[in-house]
């Protein structure tokens, strides 16, 4: 007979364990010795202190289910039970009670886990529907189609909750979208429609754009082109294609009319500057008179001079008070030369000065004959012109007829 502390072999070959509760037969053994016997049925302990501890092992490293943890854990301990070998089959039992324990601990850890994420996946779809719904009332139509296009994307990533609670948060959620999407698509085509609108009134403007693009009536033509960029701008936007062709269309007339009218008045800014220069010339040539040495000659050449000034035409409007200032000061020269005359040769001077006051007379009828007829033509310019020579002309009788009231006339 062979024995060790935790089982023996009879002399029939019988192998037992020692249990707490007495010896247990584990098996028959009749291919060798006792001691094999012994050692065999070691090794089978062996193996299962071998399974207990990778059972063990799984539990605390892996994910392995609590189920799947109790279903081997009691095909462990019916082995245990069953005695076939030999060892401390008490310790393995108590190695597999505390793994009970560990298996319903993880349980409820992962019970409470799956708890707190469980509440954590509420909290964070109500809070992506409660901003679903406020982006819903949003103007910023792509920011907040793009939020919500994330908001998607983060509920799809979390937890499902129990059927009804999930069921009513996606209600919210979906109706919140669709809400913004409605509003969305009724803004848009609010837009296309203003759109059209605009598209429609650039098109009548530009067609008088065009219609005026060969107009020589410079002023009135170049005021109606502001407002019609008035009321471009007032018109709104048209589609994108649309506006830019209507835009070169309407710019495309405006620049060929202010080419023109460029062109015309770069011309007439020619002639005025050429102008300028014969009436500059002239004025040179009229204060030569002046200091007044001959009365009569002076007075006839500054005639001649008047006349030839009369026939150039215009001259830039900034240089006209510069350039009449020098002929308007040679005439008053030769009226003070007059005066003085007139007042040496008494009596003859007063029957010069009687016939310059109805020279003077006759210039002012004159004068005041040629600014009716002008403004009855509508030539304001040259009617302005004359009622300025017109109050020189008066000023100057007005002195003669003093003049003569000083001889007693």
């Amino acid at each position: 007979m062979s024995s060790d502390p935790w089982g023996r072999v009879d002399e029939t070959g019988t192998v037992y364990v020692r249990t707490a509760e007495g010896e247990q037969v584990v098996g028959s053994w009749q291919a060798g010795s006792p001691e094999e016997a012994l050692a065999y049925f070691e090794r089978k302990y062996e193996g299962l202190v071998v399974e207990i501890g990778l059972l063990e092992r799984r539990v605390k490293t892996t994910d392995l289910s609590a189920k799947d943890a109790a279903a081997a854990i009691e095909h462990l301990r019916g082995q245990v039970d069953e005695h076939h070998a030999v060892g401390d089959f008490e310790a393995l039992r108590k190695r597999l009670d505390e793994l009970v324990s560990t298996v319903d601990s993880r349980r409820e850890e992962r019970k409470a886990q799956r708890a707190k994420q469980t509440d954590e996946a509420r909290h964070a779809k109500e809070a992506l529907v409660v901003e679903a719904e406020e982006l819903a009332g949003s103007d910023q139509w792509r920011s907040a189609g793009e939020r919500l296009r994330a908001l998607v994307d983060t509920w799809k990533g979390l937890p499902r909750l129990d059927r009804k609670s999930d069921d009513e948060l996606w209600h919210r959620f979906s109706h919140a979208r669709s809400a913004f999407s409605k509003r969305r698509k009724a803004h848009f085509a609010a837009l296309d429609a203003q759109r059209e609108d605009a598209r429609k009134a650039k098109e009548r403007l530009v067609a008088e754009a065009e219609s005026l693009s060969g107009s020589t009536d410079w002023g009135a033509t170049a005021a109606r082109y502001r407002e019609l960029m008035t009321d471009w701008k007032a018109a709104g936007r048209a589609q994108r294609e649309a506006e830019d062709e209507l835009w070169n269309r309407f710019r495309g007339a405006q620049d060929v009319f202010f080419a023109a009218r460029g062109e015309v008045f770069a011309e007439r800014d020619a002639e005025q500057t050429e102008n300028l220069k014969l009436k500059e010339d002239l004025a040179a040539e009229a204060e030569r008179l002046v200091p007044v040495t001959d009365l009569k000659a002076a007075r006839a050449a500054f005639r001649s001079l008047n006349e030839r000034w009369e026939a150039i035409g215009h001259v830039p409007r900034d240089a006209r008070p510069k350039v009449e200032g020098r002929m308007h000061a040679v005439e008053r020269a030769l009226q003070e030369s007059e005066e003085n005359e007139w007042r040496r040769t008494n009596p003859e001077a007063r029957a010069r000065a009687e016939g310059l006051t109805g020279q003077l007379q006759a210039a002012v009828d004159k004068l005041r004959t040629q600014i009716d007829t002008a403004r009855a033509a509508g030539n304001n310019a040259r009617a302005d012109k004359l009622a300025k020579e017109l109050e020189g002309r008066q000023a100057l009788l007005d002195q003669a007829l003093k003049g003569l009231q000083e001889f007693g006339g």
